[in-house]
This record gives C-alpha cells, sequence and structure tokens, in this order.
C-alpha cells in the first residue's frame, strides 16, 4: 500500500473500531443503564474495556486487510478492490448500527436529525472515499479595486451600527454588571495603576486575571486611555470584530477566490446573526479570537512564521480557554502535514502549535487552580460523570460513548444555533472529501454544542466568535478547491458564486430576524428616555470618587470610575451596610432582599433596612432612582 493512503486506512479502521468498541460497550450494560439522558450509563461503563476491544477490533480490521491484500494477478486485484469498498462502508456501518442502538434508548428528533447529518457524510465516503490528491498551488485569485471598497464599506457600516448599538446601551443605562460594568471598572483601574483590578466582579478587591487569564485587554489600553470612558470599551470591540475582514478577504485571495466572492464571504461573517448578536451583551475578550483565528490560519497557509507565531501568541492572551483554538488549529496543520506531500513542511508547525497550547493551557490550568477560580469546566457538567470538574472527565465521557456525543450535540433546543450558524452557510464547511480538514469542526462541536451551558449556544452571547472564524475558513478553503480541482468547467465557478450568494440572503435574513428588533428596541428606549437617563447621570456623576458605592446592576457602568464599588445583587448584606452610598435603580428587582426578609415588596425592605441602619435618601427620581447616603 502506497505511503500517501497508508495513514488514511489506518485512521479509518482506528474509527471503525472506536465505534464498535463504544456500541459493544453499550449493549453489554444492564437494560436499567442504557440512557443517553443522563451521565448512569457513563457510570457504568469502562474506559479500559473499550480500549481492548477497541485494540483487538483494530487489529482484526488491519489482518483482513492484509489477508485480501496478498497475491499477484487478477484475483488479487479483484480482492484489493474489494478490501477498498468495504474499508469505505465500514465506518457507516458501524456508526450506523451504534446510532440505531443507542437511538432506541432516548430518542429525539435533534439526535435523528444528527445522526443523518453524519451518515449523509459517511455515505459520501463511502461511495467517493478521502480525496487523495494534492493541495491545489496557491495561485491567488485576482479582483478589482471595487469589490475591496465595497467590503471596507460593509466592515464599516458593521463598525457603525455596532458601535451605536453599544453606546446606546451604555448611555441608555442598560449594560449590567455582569458583563460590562466589571470591565468599565477594570479598565479605570488600568487607567490608573496599570493593574486589571476590580471589585464589581466578585465583591472584592481582585485581579480579573484570577477569573479568566486575557492579558489580550492590555491592546485596548492605550485607545481607551485617550478616551476614558466605558463608550469607548465598545466602540473598540466593534473595530476588532469589523477588523476580521481583512485577514477573511486575504485568505479568499490566497485560495484563488475571485472578488466578488471574496466580497460575499466577507459579508457572509458581518451578517452572521452569531457574530454581530455576540456583543449583544457588551464587552468579552472573545471578541479577539475572530480576527487572530484567522490571520493564524492565513499565515500557516501562506507559510508566514512570523504571523503564525505572532497570532498565535496573542490568541494564548485572549483567554485559558483560547489554547483549545490553537491546539485544534495545530492539530489539523500537522495531519495535513502528515497526509499531503505538498504540505509535508508544516508538520513542524502543526506540532509546534499543538505542544505549545497544551502546555500553555496546561500552566494557566495550574495557575488558575492555585492563584485564581480554576479553569470552568463545570460548563461540560452534563458528561462530567465521575464527579470530578476536570475536562479528561470530558474527553472520556466521549471516548466512552460517541453516540452520548451526538446526542448532547444535537438536542432539539440547540437545532435553531446549529441553523443560524452552519445552516446559514449552507454546510459549506462541509464540501469537502479533505477529511482531515474536518478538525477544524471542533471548535463549534466543542465550544458551542457539547456543552449544557444554556449561553454557549444561544447567538445573542461571546461564545461563537472563535467558532465563527473557523467556519469561515473551512467555507473559504472548500470552495477555493471546488473550483481549483476543475478550473476548466465553468459550472462550478457558478455553483460558487450562487453558493454564496444565497448563504448572504439567507444571512441577511436571519441578521434582519434575530438583531434588527435588539437594536431597534434599544435606540427607541435611547431616544425615548433620554431626558430621565441624563438626569441619572448627572447625579450619579455628583457621587464622591473616593466613596465605595452599592448599586444596581444597571448603575454600576455609570459609576465604573469609583475606587470600591458593589453589586447589589451579589453582595453580602453586612458588607453592603458599610458603603458609603447605597443607589437603587427602581427598575431593578430586589427580590433577594424580600425573600430573606419575609413577604413584601424587597426595594421597600431594602429601604427600611437602609433607614433603620442610619442612611438617609439624599436624592431620588420616581420610578427610576434613589441615593441613600451613610
Amino acid at each position: 500500500m502506497e505511503k500517501r493512503t497508508a495513514i488514511p486506512a489506518l485512521l479509518r479502521r482506528a474509527l471503525c473500531a472506536w465505534l464498535g468498541a463504544a456500541s459493544l460497550e453499550l449493549l453489554l450494560l444492564p437494560a436499567e443503564q442504557r440512557r443517553l439522558l443522563g451521565v448512569s450509563a457513563l457510570q457504568a461503563m469502562s474506559l479500559a474495556r473499550v480500549l481492548v476491544m477497541g485494540a483487538l477490533l483494530f487489529l482484526a480490521l488491519c489482518l483482513g486487510a492484509r489477508l485480501l491484500d496478498r497475491g499477484e494477478g487478477l484475483r488479487a486485484e479483484r480482492r484489493r478492490g474489494l478490501a477498498l469498498r468495504l474499508g469505505r462502508q465500514l465506518p457507516f456501518l458501524f456508526f450506523s448500527l451504534g446510532a440505531l442502538l443507542a437511538g432506541r434508548l432516548d430518542f429525539n428528533w435533534g439526535y435523528l436529525a444528527g445522526c443523518l447529518l453524519i451518515m449523509l457524510l459517511l455515505t459520501v465516503y463511502a461511495l467517493r472515499g478521502w480525496d487523495p490528491s494534492p493541495e491545489p498551488l496557491l495561485l491567488p485569485g485576482k479582483a478589482s479595486r471595487g469589490w475591496g471598497w465595497l467590503t471596507a464599506l460593509a466592515a464599516l457600516g458593521f463598525f457603525a451600527v455596532l458601535s451605536v448599538w453599544g453606546i446606546a446601551r451604555v448611555r441608555s443605562l442598560n449594560a449590567p454588571s455582569y458583563d460590562f460594568g466589571i470591565f468599565a471598572q477594570m479598565f479605570a483601574r488600568m487607567r490608573r495603576t496599570g493593574a486589571p483590578v476590580t471589585t464589581l466582579e466578585r465583591q472584592v478587591l481582585l485581579s480579573h486575571f484570577r477569573v479568566h487569564l486575557s492579558p489580550i485587554y492590555y491592546l485596548m489600553l492605550p485607545f481607551y486611555c485617550l478616551v476614558p470612558r466605558p463608550e469607548t470599551l465598545q466602540v473598540l470591540q466593534a473595530a476588532v470584530l469589523a477588523s476580521a475582514v481583512l485577514p477573511l478577504w486575504k485568505l479568499g485571495r490566497l485560495h484563488g477566490l475571485p472578488g466578488s466572492c471574496r466580497f460575499l464571504l466577507c459579508l457572509l461573517l458581518l451578517l452572521a446573526p452569531a457574530f454581530g448578536g455576540g456583543a449583544a451583551y457588551d464587552l468579552h475578550e472573545n471578541c479577539f479570537l475572530a480576527p487572530l483565528l484567522l490571520w493564524l490560519l492565513w499565515g500557516i497557509d501562506r507559510d508566514s512564521r512570523p504571523v503564525t507565531l505572532l497570532a498565535a501568541a496573542l490568541t494564548l492572551c485572549v483567554k485559558e480557554d483560547a489554547a483549545v483554538y490553537v491546539a485544534l488549529i495545530g492539530l489539523f496543520t500537522l495531519l495535513r502535514g502528515a497526509l499531503r506531500p505538498s504540505r509535508r513542511a508544516q508538520l513542524w508547525t502543526g506540532l509546534l502549535l499543538l505542544s505549545g497550547a497544551l502546555l500553555w493551557f496546561g500552566l494557566a490550568a495550574w495557575w488558575m487552580s492555585r492563584y485564581g477560580e480554576g479553569i470552568m469546566a463545570s460548563r461540560y457538567r452534563n458528561l462530567m460523570y465521575d464527579g470530578s470538574d476536570s475536562l479528561l472527565s470530558v474527553i472520556r465521557a466521549v471516548l466512552l460513548c460517541p453516540f452520548k456525543a451526538v446526542h448532547e450535540c444535537f438536542r432539539p433546543e440547540k437545532l435553531s444555533y446549529i441553523g443560524l450558524t452552519m445552516g446559514l452557510l449552507l454546510g459549506m464547511p462541509l464540501w469537502t472529501r479533505r477529511y482531515e480538514r474536518f478538525v477544524l469542526l471542533i471548535p463549534w462541536l466543542l465550544v458551542n454544542l457539547l456543552t449544557g451551558y444554556v449561553y454557549q449556544y444561544d447567538i445573542y452571547f461571546q461564545y461563537s466568535f472563535g467558532s465563527l472564524a473557523c467556519l469561515l475558513y473551512l467555507s473559504c478553503v472548500n470552495l477555493g478547491t471546488l473550483c481549483r480541482a476543475e478550473e476548466k468547467q465553468p459550472v462550478r465557478t457558478g455553483l460558487r458564486l450562487a453558493a454564496l450568494l444565497l448563504a448572504a440572503v439567507l444571512s441577511l435574513g436571519g441578521c434582519w430576524r434575530k438583531l434588527q428588533p435588539r437594536i431597534r428596541g434599544q435606540l427607541g428606549y435611547w431616544r425615548a428616555n433620554w431626558e430621565s437617563c441624563q438626569q441619572v447621570r448627572a447625579r450619579l456623576e455628583a457621587i464622591p470618587a473616593e466613596a465605595s458605592v452599592s448599586a444596581s446592576t444597571y448603575l454600576t457602568t455609570a459609576l465604573s470610575d469609583r475606587e470600591l464599588l458593589y453589586d447589589l445583587e451579589y453582595i453580602q448584606e453586612e458588607e453592603l451596610l458599610q458603603s458609603d452610598y447605597v443607589i437603587l435603580d427602581e427598575r431593578w428587582d430586589a427580590g433577594r432582599f424580600a425573600s430573606s426578609k419575609g413577604a413584601g415588596d424587597g426595594t421597600e425592605r431594602l429601604t427600611a433596612l437602609l433607614t433603620e441602619r442610619g442612611y438617609r435618601l439624599t436624592e431620588e427620581l420616581p420610578g427610576r432612582l434613589r441615593i441613600f447616603e451613610k
């Protein structure tokens, strides 16, 4: 067997052995423990047994292939052809049997949809196999300047809309402590002392880096120092997100896409509901993932080591778990180098990225567990069957029962998110027979779908920036390969343009339906309440800078330049009563105080408590604001 086909064959047999062993382990469980819901099945399974059965199946498959590959002549050639066809069909057979067995246990329509999608991909593999052809030469596509200007104009429009939306949230007092007031206070402290310290995040004086290791924020600090206001942070995030079109445009050029396709590809990113929607709850360090990952992928494809190393280093500075993206991109590069002779030189690049990311993640996890609050692995508690909070438990769970992973990824409540990400892209990230590229689907599956944490598969939160970058990259390279394979067929060129155009129209519709009402509602609220918001802000600005303040969640952003600032929703009562000022937003429900004091209105109970402890009402805007001074 040729060297270039030996590795794919071994990987295919390993996949079949794993699926077969996991199916047998599930079948061997007592009937009452065969469940996909919950973790009872995982608790009853044995990873050692799965590994042993998998190793035996793998050896059996290798031995069978070796027997069919023996001999010379016509009959031997027929046996080899049969072995090749069987080898392609076995993944479909093993997965189908396991999926059928698991589906009988806890059936739902989401699981069925996920299994059908995977079976469709395996059917393509069974019929056509893995594409062993060399990577096409990277011949930059040509484009008139007009397409570039149109792309820049679209990015500028995106930046303007996102900036106005964010500013409106701040100016109308609709940006809460979590997750904006904490960063507004952090930047105010960073400007004065250089340290990312807050009191708002955990209601004690604490470095933000004990919660998330995010030195990337220092890239924003010089711009914030020029205009030291919370609104500046919203504008900076919009600029970071809009800048992602530059590496995506360059990737499209590198992979031979003409200007029209590059423009539409960038438009898909800007119009993705999960991309603009990720800024719906204000600033997060994750916004850097989209441009940095695209620059990293461009640096790898362009064989630019300085860009690759710089982009990888900056990505690791985004957050402790950003190492997962770098590690998976490194694994993809390593696999591509091993499977494609034309990319053999990138083996070392992939190995460096993978090992460096894992080392950094290990160090970050150690530092966070020792000096911080630990890695937030509890968001995968739906797979943590052994009672630990370790991500290794998640890996073991997937190894034990891949059908449980499919069941979790395609739960009915996640289908909407799948449609608004992969669906709006028309499945273009899947349009390939170069299956090593599917490694870059793992961020989308792992970060957004495998978790039980509802916000990670919600388009209005910040968890889609990195996975969308990977999906857009896959769309780009798949479309580039689509026409490079058969440049003489104009049908494929037209198909590429039609697919991008249809996806852009669908994305525009999704963006209009999901984001436009929120943006319009926020701007309408700002206009309708302009005068009262100005009055509230004026009174908050009069609070002495040196005073300690406890305030309702929507008021903390306007008070973020205070040294000692706390959120009423989370501060303990004894600490609350040590504050110089207590400020109530009457839009805020003080129910926690009602529940702790008995029946009655929470705000009135809190007011009575403050009055008893010597606070006096110094300012009041009926229906909006009460300021109590000690």
